[in-house]
């Protein structure tokens, strides 16, 4: 069972969520604007956030980025546009999945019973990786405060592109498929696809700045992360 914040300005959306929620054992608050879900989420724990992307007072992308400074509560936002550019701006906010209305709820659910079940990486091995730092060129990684710095400075990334670049770098060298990197960064329940692990790889490449050729393309199968070694 879940604690979760539905954040939408549509109570017959919020309704319907809470409806499939508690049927599958969740406990359920609500926030009908923006700024009733920020003062939500920094006042009591939450499993997981559900936010509506346009919403009066604060928009989604707005509050995202206010529960990040102080959470790493998954969060999957909702939204009526389904543009790549709205998709990136959720992704570069901290939003963990991205889910375009018309929606179905059981789907939704069984997306956010997926980050919940996950909690945390799966590396290839089912075994983590004593080393807790690494390093390459300007590019600094700990592991166990999950802090990124490049040349100095520290990098902010969102949930998932912290445990997208951890898994890469954790299998270093090593040709990811698609299938791959999906089933074990996002879990085989996920509903999304290639284009969120493309817009997440676009994300990370741009965050690592001089360094995002350590990303590399293998055309027609996946990515690989290359040490430069």
């Amino acid at each position: 069972m879940a604690h979760l914040l539905i954040a939408d300005d549509e109570e017959q959306i919020r309704t319907l969520i809470r409806k499939y929620a508690e049927f599958g054992g969740h406990t359920v608050e609500e926030a009908a604007d923006g700024i009733a879900a920020v003062t939500k989420a920094r006042e009591k724990s939450f499993d997981a956030v559900i936010l509506d992307l346009m919403m009066p007072e604060l928009d989604g992308f707005s509050v995202c980025r206010e529960i990040r400074k102080d959470s790493s509560v998954p969060i999957i936002m909702l939204s009526a546009r389904g543009e790549e550019y709205d998709k990136i701006n959720g992704f570069e906010a901290g939003a963990d999945d991205y889910v375009v209305k018309p929606f179905s709820p059981r789907e939704l659910l069984l997306r956010v019973d997926a980050i919940l079940r996950r909690g945390g990486i799966r590396e290839a091995d089912g075994k983590r990786e004593e080393k807790e730092t690494f390093t390459f060129g300007g590019v600094s990684v700990d592991f166990t405060a999950r802090i990124v710095t490049v040349d100095g400075e520290t990098v902010e990334l969102s949930p998932k592109e912290y445990e997208l670049l951890f898994y890469m770098i954790r299998n270093r060298n090593i040709a990811l498929s698609r299938e791959k990197l999906i089933s074990d960064v996002w879990g085989y329940e996920f509903f999304g696809g290639d284009r969120t692990l493309d817009t997440h790889i676009k994300l990370l490449r741009r965050k690592l700045g001089a360094y995002s050729d350590r990303i590399v393309t293998l055309r027609g199968m996946g990515y690989r992360f290359d040490d430069g070694r």
